[in-house]
């Protein structure tokens, strides 16, 4: 049974009322800092993964350091969905684990009611692309987009069968039984990856200590030299031009190298434009994170590639997957936070960025050293691709799922309209 079919048996004439998340949600308190007497986990912006929808991290406060966005107490069921860069999709159910901790403002918090609706059948239609066509359409502002609470709960959602409670969990029940099965077996599989992404990054930077071996430590500006590239905006893009390489694409669509860009502007800006050679390690100069900020990639096209001027190309004579899985490590991550300045955008200081060391084996004979960097990034070139490809690998196959789950959700969640259901 198709499950447009199994949906229409599943409802078997019942009534569906449409209703705003408004009017299937509870008011929700703030915290008073001030009567405040114990330690919080604070859930922010970053906290909430957006591959697994779960809290990876979290700081602790108190009433004397708690940053002023830390506001929104949570309790266990409340579905949370970040309003700032909404788009991304930023939201998870809270478990028994952040029951009573607080959120940032970044976040509308949307408890259920307990006779209305399920925790979950919010958490699925917030997963939706009707939903998110609804947040594209009401967000505001272009740099930091942000849709406010009062919008979001706006969008109206299915009920079926609102006159029977009963009958109605049971419906929502069933297809987020469906639903859920699909997104448990993608959490699976992201976490079987998170794991051997932990193995990697071990095996990575006690790859790259070279401790005991005949290497020299080297400042990238010794190595090296920075060249700023030029703005263009998304307005720019083009099918057929000059390709280049935004600033933001770097944490969201490139890896540790890359031998094609993802976008073109048109060719009328060649003029104005610079450019990242082949072999040049391109870095993004700000982000929303540490590891976004600097985050490198190794352009390995044949011809040269145009960059942001929030972009660098760091050209030098090593080899550039080298130098790029270097700037991966987590001593250098950690090294390289020393020189960003937390403003309203992480930005990225490139004098002291140049500072930093990488090592270089075999210094005084260029030809071994090459050698040399060419085996390790072999070795590392498998560990990437393993836990990295699209074509191979658990990510492939967490992509399959995902899209299983996608489908089955819109299909499931294709209840008809109120125009549709008049006509």
């Amino acid at each position: 049974m198709s499950a447009t079919g199994f949906l229409e048996k599943l409802l078997d004439g019942v009534a569906v009322e449409w209703k705003t998340l408004g009017e299937v949600t509870l008011p929700t308190a703030n915290i008073r800092w001030r009567d405040a007497n114990r330690t919080y986990r604070y859930i922010d912006l970053t906290s909430v993964n957006i591959e697994t929808k779960k809290i990876s991290a979290t700081a602790e406060i108190n009433s004397s350091n708690a940053p002023s966005r830390a506001q929104k107490l949570v309790e266990k069921s409340d579905v949370i969905f970040a309003t700032t860069r909404p788009t991304q999709q930023r939201y998870c159910l809270i478990g028994d684990e952040y029951a009573g901790e607080v959120a940032s403002t970044g976040y509308c918090v949307l408890r259920a009611k307990k006779n209305a609706v399920l925790p979950q059948w919010i958490l699925h239609w917030i997963a939706s692309n009707n939903f998110n066509t609804y947040v594209e359409e009401n967000q505001n502002g272009s740099a930091y987009p942000a849709i406010s609470d009062a919008k979001v709960k706006e969008f109206k959602l299915p009920i079926p069968c609102p006159e029977n409670p009963k009958k109605s969990f049971e419906i929502q029940a069933e297809i987020v039984r469906i639903l859920d099965t699909f997104t448990e077996l993608t959490a699976e599989l992201t976490a079987e990856l998170t794991a051997r992404k932990i193995q990697y990054k071990h095996y990575r930077d006690d790859l790259l200590r070279f401790e005991g071996k005949n290497v020299k430590w080297k400042s990238l500006s010794d190595i090296g030299k920075f060249i700023r590239g030029k703005r263009f905006t998304k307005a720019d893009y083009v099918e057929n031009g000059i390709h280049v390489i935004h600033y933001g694409e770097i944490y969201t669509r490139y890896g540790v190298f890359a031998d094609e860009a993802f976008s073109q502007v048109g060719s009328d800006l060649a003029e104005t434009l610079r450019f990242a050679e082949p072999g040049d390690v391109v870095i993004t100069d700000v982000g929303e994170t540490v590891e976004d900020v600097g985050k490198a990639v190794a352009w390995l096209g044949n011809e040269k590639v145009a960059i942001h001027d929030h972009c660098y190309a760091f050209r030098h004579s090593m080899n550039p997957k080298f130098v790029s899985y270097c700037m991966q490590t987590s001593s250098f991550v950690a090294e390289k936070a020393k020189y960003i300045a937390r403003t309203k955008v992480n930005t990225l200081l490139i004098n002291g960025f140049s500072k930093i060391a990488i090592p270089v084996p075999h210094p005084d004979d260029p030809e071994k050293s090459l050698a040399e960097q060419a085996r390790i990034v072999a070795i590392l070139d498998k560990f990437d691709a393993l836990t990295n490809s699209l074509t191979k690998g658990l990510p492939h196959e967490i992509e399959l799922r995902q899209k299983q789950y996608e489908y089955y959700r819109e299909m499931l969640l294709s209840f008809p309209k109120p125009e549709e259901m008049e006509a």
